[in-house]
């Protein structure tokens, strides 16, 4: 099987690695996200002039037709350079929910906006009691003449914080965790009923706990039908999310053997030491075979159902045990200055911590892949 990138994808690489040199430093990092408000929408535009939000998009509204692969380019990057803007939730959620379930008049409007960069989009899919189940809804919509309302909460919306739009998963028929009956929502930010509680998240970003009540909403795709349109998207965005991972892993894996040839003990850098030698060793090969599995999902994402399923919680199982391990030995390899804010180290291994939990951790997955045979 051929992996080689196209021209247009090593030309996207080589715009988005310069750009975020240039100007997204570990320093910017910090800075952007301890301060108010906890993003930067100077970047946020720049992404847009370099086609990073039309990249994945159809040429009919307003993107570059390009798909997955294009995706796993800039979000590796993204993941070496800890970006925090909601490229994820805005393009390949956003993106999707339009793109895959969107009526024509939908994918007009909100396609081309956000190719244009000109919107942001939060997925509200989680609540407490559900786990990582998304059919598992207390939240609930109503017919409401040619439209709905939602009634009920989400958990941990990240992005809210900085979205005009939310994309909210609602039961309209059934059980609470009934397959039927879950429907897909898009809903005003500004619109009536709602009420949020921002706060920053442990890896630098930012989330909202939101309640609805009584809140006008769009519906997208079909009622009652939503739950296998949940599953395509949130399986691309896993995939996504893989690619970043890896690039964050890549960092830790470069930072971990630079420091081990600087940093010395008994007189000798501490790289010569066979033991460390071994578990850097190791840091690379886990590093390696979460690429190789990021490829593959990215490249079954247009596959069928089962395939797709498969590949996604097999990437989610590789990623979430490697980024632990990668993680937990560039810290201790740095010794206690690796958990320090100073040192980015520690932030990685935040970052790659919460990407595990993110739409199923490694025991979810495990279980998901065995039940699809």
């Amino acid at each position: 099987m051929d992996f080689s990138f196209t021209e247009e994808q090593t030309l996207l690489r080589n715009s988005v690695q310069k750009y975020l040199a240039d100007n997204y430093t570990f320093e910017h990092f910090k800075k952007i996200s301890r301060t108010e408000p906890g993003w930067s929408q100077k970047d946020w535009k720049q992404f847009a002039e370099l086609g990073l939000m039309a990249a994945p998009l159809p040429e009919a509204y307003g993107g570059l037709g390009g798909g997955p692969v294009d995706v796993m380019v800039v979000m590796e990057e993204f993941g070496k350079a800890l970006v925090v803007e909601p490229y994820v939730s805005t393009v390949v959620v956003g993106g999707g929910f339009f793109n895959h379930g969107g009526s024509d008049a939908q994918k007009e409007e909100w396609l081309n906006k956000i190719a244009a960069g000109e919107t942001v989009i939060a997925f509200a899919f989680a609540e407490p009691q559900g786990r990582f189940n998304f059919a598992d809804l207390k939240t609930t919509a109503k017919k409401d003449g040619s439209g709905y309302t939602i009634s009920g909460s989400k958990a941990v919306v990240l992005g809210a914080p900085w979205a005009d739009a939310l994309i909210v998963t609602a039961r309209t028929a059934g059980g609470q965790r009934d397959a039927k009956g879950v429907s897909v929502f898009v809903v005003d930010k500004k619109a009536k009923g709602i009420t949020t509680r921002d706060y920053p998240t442990v890896d630098g970003l930012h989330a909202s706990e939101i309640a609805f009540e009584n809140t006008p909403a769009t519906l997208i795709g079909t009622a009652d039908d939503g739950l296998k349109l949940i599953e395509q998207v949130t399986d691309e965005a896993i995939a996504a999310h893989a690619s970043e991972a890896v690039g964050a892993m890549r960092v830790l894996v470069n930072a971990t053997v630079e420091y081990s040839k600087t940093r010395k003990q008994f007189g000798v850098p501490i790289g010569k030491f066979q033991v460390l030698q071994h578990r850097m060793v190791d840091m690379f090969m886990n590093t390696e075979q979460s690429a190789s599995i990021t490829y593959m999902v990215t490249l079954k994402l247009g596959e069928g159902e089962v395939e797709r399923k498969k590949a996604a919680s097999a990437a989610k199982v590789q990623i979430g045990k490697a980024g632990r391990f990668v993680g937990q030995q560039a810290v201790q390899i740095h010794g206690g200055m690796g958990m320090t804010d100073e040192l980015n180290v520690g932030h990685y291994f935040k970052r790659l911590t919460m990407l595990d939990t993110l739409y199923g951790n490694v025991d979810h997955h495990l279980k998901r892949y065995a039940e699809l045979g």
